[in-house]
């Protein structure tokens, strides 16, 4: 039988709200919408003030207006959440032996065998004091033998507060629960289950499992398995990648502009598409040339946060046409995005449309699915099969 595991999860309450009250005291108390100013941008985050009107994030901002119209909306600044999220990191990562951070603002914690010398639950209490104290910034706190069940407490404890579940008391503490609670269970799997007349986690775990799988594939195993409070997912260890890039060299030298083109798209796309999976957003973009007489030229550019191609692309182009003034052969081209910090495309752009964001989620989820280059720009078609490594260019 496997020992018993100790998984706290934490949780930044209103990130983004906090950090901008941290600099400014007069935005305390008030509604506060953060993300896009214009109509057809999206709530990034907001206030518990605004969620009583019925705002919430990734709502368009227009609607949020209309329902909140005394909200004071504020841009966002990537670069002071970015440095507030790695100094709560900081805290956790001298307190704790394994950690994960899961988002800018979110994290899971193992404290497994941790009781027999201290206390989990003290343990956890104290480091979430520690974090409050030094950041002045609130975060919840949940404690379970998983992560499943640790995220569930986590959100049930908000704002500022923290639950324990203990071992055994799993499904009874889960069984009240909307279904909506459970992580990856959506609004699209959410409006399934309520036409199957599921509401509630009670109902989930009551159901064979072989009932879910039926109706979502092999992800109805895991929903039944994670409504009963079982979770075997690890937590990974953290580490902090500096930049991803993407170099390609040609089999023969060449000066084919639109060949040299489609490559860089395609590893712009596969590039950004990887951001946008591990919930990056990079600041500096790079480009570099290397020429037959391999005389190496790199230049680059820094850009607000993004993971968005059709941000990334122009400022890649552009780069390529200020370096590629000689009229040599070309051996290789390589693509570098750095000044990576954390940030979930889906709702933290600060001035993309709701549309954008959706084409782009639909996107990935293709790719991750079929295989990269399953859906891309016509141009990037003709680079490859459909298969293409974005770590060394090549064909696979």
């Amino acid at each position: 039988m496997e020992g018993k595991r100790s998984i706290v999860h934490m949780d930044l309450d209103t990130f983004f709200v906090s950090v901008e009250r941290l600099f400014d005291s007069r935005l305390n108390g008030k509604p506060i919408l953060i993300g896009g100013s214009s109509d057809r941008g999206v709530v990034a985050s907001c206030s518990y003030e605004a969620r009583k009107f019925g705002v919430h994030s990734a709502m368009p901002m227009r609607t949020a207006r209309q329902l909140c119209p005394e909200a004071v909306i504020v841009r966002g600044d990537f670069e002071k959440y970015s440095q507030k999220s790695h100094e709560v990191t900081e805290i956790i990562k001298e307190s704790v032996p394994l950690f994960e951070k899961s988002s800018i603002d979110e994290f899971y914690i193992d404290l497994t065998g941790m009781d027999r010398f201290f206390g989990c639950f003290k343990l956890a209490h104290e480091l979430r004091q520690r974090i409050i104290r030094e950041s002045g910034l609130n975060i919840s706190m949940g404690l379970s033998e998983n992560k499943t069940v640790s995220k569930v407490a986590t959100g049930e404890a908000k704002p500022n507060n923290e639950k324990q579940v203990p071992s055994g008391e799993e499904k009874p503490f889960l069984a009240p629960l909307s279904v909506r609670k459970i992580p990856m269970i959506g609004e699209k799997t959410s409006q399934t289950l309520y036409n199957m007349g599921v509401k509630k986690v009670h109902t989930l775990q009551q159901m064979p499992a072989q009932l879910l799988e039926a109706t979502f594939g092999k992800n109805g195993k895991m929903i039944w398995e994670k409504a009963n409070g079982i979770d075997r997912s690890p937590v990974v260890p953290y580490s902090e990648a500096k930049s991803v890039s993407s170099e390609n060299t040609f089999e023969e030298d060449t000066i084919d502009v639109k060949l040299l083109e489609a490559t860089m798209i395609a590893m712009t796309e596969q590039l950004a598409s990887k951001l946008r999976q591990k919930g990056q957003l990079t600041a500096c973009v790079s480009v570099k040339i290397r020429y037959s007489d391999f005389e190496t030229h790199t230049m680059q550019q820094r850009i607000p946060y993004t993971s968005a191609d059709h941000t990334l692309l122009p400022v890649v182009k552009e780069l390529f046409r200020k370096l590629y003034s000689r009229r040599l052969l070309i051996r290789l081209i390589g693509v570098r995005f750095s000044s990576l910090v954390y940030g979930n495309y889906q709702i933290k752009l600060f001035e993309d449309s709701q549309e954008q964001i959706n084409l782009y989620q639909a996107l990935d989820k293709l790719n991750v699915k079929y295989g990269d280059k399953t859906v891309c720009r016509a141009v990037a078609m003709g680079v490859g099969r459909r298969r293409f490594n974005p770590f060394n260019g090549m064909e696979v």
